[in-house]
């Protein structure tokens, strides 16, 4: 094999073309071996990580990794292995290695491939816009922390300590393919500035964070713009107190509200759903939200952070509703996870693509002044803590902190409680969700109220 592309573009080790021959490579010697079926990835990535502390530079890091991944079938066996080593030798015990593991592992009937109907044709697969690399140095990152922290000490000077700010500038490039046809690949980009503030003295700290994290780094907030924000989320917090034990609607703020979107996720995703370890069994056709909600998955959305023309597998995906008006019409399931349910795969092998939660009761103008005007009397959450869902159960109970809202307004800061509740009474009791949508990674929403949760105080 020829060696790399030393002009590889892009800044990258490695060019496609390179990849190919990889992959080719790898796929050719498994057929050699007497595999029925088999697939191969090759990959790079690379980045730059700065953070500073109190105005000075705490760390800079460079990443850079790659990896050759090659899954064998023989039969209705699987193996998997994989190396850093892309020399011709290496790639041969690679495959061979995996060709080993296929012989003595057990037979699996639902194992292998995805169908060839499924499998996204070249003419598929679209230029999303996701790869924006960043030409910025350690000094440019250092520089751009350095705004981002100052900021927020400027905002007030009652910020009298840092955890930190960093910038990350992150790309990565693949291809991929497999002995049903599929051959794809594509590069990709995201990039962050993030800080964490404190705020007070003493007993009386408190600490909060912000960032912004985009495909491209011409679309990231100002450095100064997280700063100030990121000030002022702390400050708002300042002489919090525990109340009593109650129940009360509770207003989960946008970024959290993402995460209530990923339990849907989790418990309509395929590995939870055959393996019957999800509150949601058998929920397709079943009314699980209110009837003005929906969701929404888009594969296509240009730069879209869970932009994808196919899955893991090379499916191909597309745009779908998953809920319509509170009714679940679709799971998530790649290729081996439909065929243990008895179903077809989703394009969702690697997770979901672009979902958004919306409610058709949703007005221009619900903004958060809105969401807390029609959550009344209660609790405004914006930190949740530790990793409390069953996902058998459904049973829900967080560690919290946020804001007593009275009459619509923000009486005072809140901490040291624990919410609990179940998910489908959860899911069941959303009342409204604003337009002040926040994207999380894949997942967008606005805030979310929901009408009746158990708070655990003082």
């Amino acid at each position: 094999m020829k060696q790399p592309d030393s002009r590889a573009d892009r800044g990258f080790s490695y060019s496609r073309a390179y990849f190919e021959e990889l992959v080719d490579s790898a796929l050719a010697h498994a057929r050699k071996l007497g595999a029925t079926d088999a697939g191969a990835e090759a990959s790079e990535g690379c980045g730059l990580s700065v953070s500073v502390r109190k105005g000075e530079l705490e760390n800079v890091e460079r990443n850079r990794d790659k990896s050759l991944g090659i899954t064998v079938y023989v039969g209705a066996r699987r193996g998997n292995a994989s190396t850093s080593d892309f020399s011709d030798p290496a790639i041969r015990q690679t495959v061979q290695a995996a060709y080993d593991i296929a012989r003595f592992t057990a037979e699996d009937p639902v194992a292998g491939l995805p169908e060839a109907d499924d499998i996204a044709g070249a003419g598929e697969q679209l230029d999303l816009d996701l790869f924006h690399p960043w030409a910025i140095d350690s000094a440019g990152a250092a520089e751009i922390a350095l705004q981002c922290e100052a900021a927020a000490f400027k905002t007030d000077k009652r910020i009298t300590n840092s955890e930190g700010a960093g910038v990350s500038a992150q790309q990565s490039h693949f291809f991929s393919a497999h002995s049903r046809g599929f051959r794809g690949g594509y590069a990709s980009s995201r990039h962050s500035v993030s800080v964490a503030p404190i705020a007070g003295r003493g007993d009386g700290m408190q600490r909060d964070a912000w960032y912004s994290s985009m495909r491209s780094a011409q679309e990231l907030a100002r450095p100064e713009q997280v700063g100030r924000y990121a000030a002022e989320r702390a400050l708002s917090r300042l002489k919090s107190r525990k109340i009593k034990t109650t129940q009360c609607p509770v207003l989960y703020e946008s970024p959290l509200a993402a995460g209530l979107l990923g339990a849907f996720v989790q418990a309509v995703s395929g590995g939870a759903l055959y393996r019957k370890s999800s509150f949601l069994l058998d929920s397709i056709g079943s009314t699980v939200f209110p009837r003005h909600i929906d969701i929404d998955e888009d594969p296509m959305l240009r730069r879209g952070k869970g932009s994808a023309a196919f899955d893991e597998e090379g499916v191909r995906t597309k745009a779908r509703k998953v809920v319509d008006s509170g009714r679940v019409e679709g799971y998530f399931l790649s290729s081996y996870s439909a065929r243990k349910l008895g179903m077809k795969t989703t394009g969702n092998a690697g997770g979901s693509h672009n979902l958004t939660m919306t409610s058709r009761l949703t007005k221009p103008g619900d903004d958060l002044d809105e969401m807390l005007r029609k959550l009344g009397t209660g609790l405004f959450v914006i930190e949740l803590m530790g990793q409390g869902v069953n996902y058998v159960t459904g049973d829900y109970s967080r560690g919290a902190s946020g804001f007593w809202v009275e009459k619509g307004k923000i009486a005072y800061p809140v901490q040291e409680i624990t919410i609990a509740g179940n998910m489908k009474d959860m899911f069941q009791g959303i009342q409204a969700i604003g337009d002040d949508t926040y994207n999380y990674g894949a997942k967008t929403v606005g805030s979310v109220l929901i009408d009746r949760m158990k708070i655990a105080g003082s």
